[in-house]
């Protein structure tokens, strides 16, 4: 793609209030760019509803839509405006960026420090950034909508939020059926019977001096420290999700789509396995992360059981994966109802977001773009060279 290249004035231009219309998802580059809508506009920040989302080839005309006092650069200001073009929700309304954060995303594309950026810089703010927040690669982690964890041995609706893991079946099956995903995971704990999180498996190991129960006084949800080297701390759960057995299949009534990716977790019989991506004590990787870096996935979408256990520790690893996380809310169900608000300020501080399924299909499709999943991709691109 040439770098020099203009919109013709033959492209035709949507009306005010369109986002990614469905007609240029045929171009070649199928990537929008933000560009005037009247050549009578002013330098007030207000003007930036007279811009729009525009099928155009040429990354350059974003650039040139933009540099509003056409010196060949953008300075902060003329940035802000693609933020408030870009952060925009399916019906057109703008998400606030605070300036702090503007300035921060700014800084990251501003390679050589010098207060603007050039046509140079905007390359790489264009295919590493604006592509990707418009155009997504989303993955959808349903984890474990298991048997044992709805009706079976470690049925949640026993625990103290007793919360129906049933309940998110009905949500995650409608979008399967309705949102195009990159890709679908279903993930399944697959402990084997002599596994450490089993409370009548406590004596099959030393309980360390340091533990605040003993293995005679331990009940089930405790937790307690076995010994190491190094010392390991374990909640301690009913015997649930065996291999093999009828508990650690998925609910008969989840839908399961064709060519789907199935992770298991949890084999190894002495370390835990809360997270889709690492054991607890980050030993060994999943199969999930080769699969992600395969499909170049940039977004992640957690939902199913426990909210604030496995859940909660698989939107915890995507973060600090890199990717951009969005944890569904009314698809995932819990244990413990403090654990489960902890589980969503995690998510939040780490620049994740926590969405109802209603919400995810325009998020997919690049129509309802969410400032702080910007954010957390131009931090993610602070040390990557242009």
């Amino acid at each position: 793609m040439s770098v020099v290249s203009r919109c013709t004035a033959s492209v035709p231009m949507p009306g005010v209030g369109t986002d990614i219309p469905d007609f240029y998802r045929n171009t070649n580059s199928a990537v929008p760019i933000m560009a005037k809508q009247s050549e009578k506009v002013d330098e007030e920040e207000s003007d930036i509803d007279q811009y729009d989302v525009l099928a155009c080839e040429a990354m350059d005309a974003c650039f040139t839509a933009f540099d509003k006092n056409g010196d060949g650069f953008l300075d902060e200001r003329e940035f802000s405006l693609v933020c408030r073009a870009l952060f925009r929700n399916d019906r057109g309304k703008i998400y606030n960026v605070e300036p702090k954060k503007v300035h921060e995303m700014f800084t990251v594309f501003d390679k050589n420090e010098d207060g603007f950026i050039d046509r140079q810089e905007f390359i790489f703010c264009w295919n590493q950034w604006i592509k990707k927040i418009v155009r997504p690669i989303s993955v959808i982690l349903v984890v474990d909508v298991q048997n044992d964890f709805i009706s079976g041995t470690l049925n949640i609706s026993h625990c103290s939020a007793k919360q129906n893991g049933a309940e998110v079946i009905e949500p995650i099956n409608k979008l399967l059926d309705t949102v195009d995903f990159d890709a679908v995971v279903y993930s399944l704990d697959w402990h084997p019977s002599d596994h450490v999180s089993f409370i009548d498996n406590i004596h099959l190991r030393k309980v360390d001096s340091s533990s605040p129960k003993s293995s005679e006084e331990a009940k089930v949800y405790d937790t307690v420290i076995f010994e190491g080297p190094p010392p390991m701390k374990q909640r301690l759960w009913p015997r649930h999700c065996v291999q093999e057995s009828w508990g650690a299949e998925l609910h008969k009534n989840l839908k399961v789509v064709d060519n789907a990716i199935k992770v298991y977790k949890g084999t190894n019989p002495d370390v835990d396995s809360y997270s889709v991506f690492w054991d607890n004590k980050k030993l060994s990787d999943t199969t999930l992360c080769s699969e992600l870096k395969q499909r170049n996935a940039t977004d992640i979408y957690v939902c199913g059981l426990a909210y604030d256990v496995c859940v909660g520790a698989t939107a915890a690893d995507s973060l600090a994966s890199g990717y951009r996380t969005i944890l569904i809310d009314d698809c995932s169900r819990g244990v413990d109802l403090e654990d489960i608000e902890q589980t969503k300020k995690n998510v939040t501080s780490h620049n994740g977001v926590i969405v109802d399924s209603s919400q995810v299909k325009a998020m997919v499709e690049g129509r309802d773009r969410r400032p702080e999943l910007g954010y957390k991709l131009a931090v993610e691109l602070k040390n990557v060279k242009a």
